[in-house]
């Protein structure tokens, strides 16, 4: 983990990116103490899929424009 201070990361940031995946994970300090911590977003995330949930929810036997509409008119 690198330490940079306020003024070397606003003279590094056109090669943030490139100290990112050297170093893994910035520290920014002001003063020696830190205040900011930077982290690469990881981008390679899976979309979930709920078609599991899907199949396991038992089907409505009303639709629910009907039941919205029962609520809404308080019956």
């Amino acid at each position: 983990m690198k330490k940079l201070t306020i003024r070397e990361a606003r003279q590094s940031l056109s090669h943030l990116e490139r100290l990112l995946a050297t170093e893994g994970e910035v520290t920014i300090t002001r003063r020696g103490k830190p205040i900011a911590r930077v982290m690469p977003i990881t981008r390679n995330l899976a979309i979930p899929s709920h078609k599991n949930l899907r199949t396991k929810m038992p089907r409505m036997r009303k639709g629910s424009e009907v039941l919205i509409r029962q609520d809404r008119d308080g019956r």
